[in-house]
């Protein structure tokens, strides 16, 4: 699973976050809470769904699964305002990205992303670097489907 290597302008997005951490999950509840409202966000530039985490500087060196982190689920839009109450804006600044194909059903993920961080990253001549991962849920995203596919983002630097 090679991803190809993506550079990307600064993208403007709206949703809604949640602090969490890897032993204390609440990504179900976050997206129960955003989907219902996503229609009242403006200047959508598609239908695309993003799952991002924004993690603090050197949030996985060392790596604590009980660290907290931010989950947001948002949607990217053509220019921050006005933001719905509830909802927040972020920005992803622009920069080098990792793009991996996820396919099969979302609950199977970790595989995914055990190869990226257990295999793929150390492996190659880059490093994570300190900017929000995503994911991009299109058209061919189908939750828990096996025939299911995603886009994971990973931002890189050189090492």
């Amino acid at each position: 699973m090679e991803p190809r290597l993506e550079t990307i302008p600064e993208k403007k997005l709206i949703g809604q976050r949640k602090r969490m951490s890897f032993t204390n999950l609440q990504t179900r509840a976050l997206w129960q809470g955003f989907m219902p409202q996503r229609k009242r966000i403006a200047n959508t530039l598609n239908t695309d769904l993003y799952s991002l985490e924004v993690y603090a500087p050197g949030f996985f060196d060392p790596y604590h699964p009980a660290a907290q982190f931010d989950k947001w689920a948002a949607v990217e839009v053509s220019g921050i305002g006005p933001v719905p109450e509830g909802m927040e804006p972020l920005l992803i600044p622009g920069g080098l990205y990792a793009v991996f194909l996820h396919k099969g059903a979302a609950s199977q993920a970790a595989r995914t992303y055990n190869y990226i961080f257990s295999t793929w990253l150390p492996a190659s001549k880059y490093a994570v670097d300190d900017r929000p991962h995503f994911a991009i849920m299109g058209s061919r995203y189908k939750a828990d489907d096996p025939s299911s596919e995603e886009e994971v983002w990973i931002p890189i630097k050189p090492k």
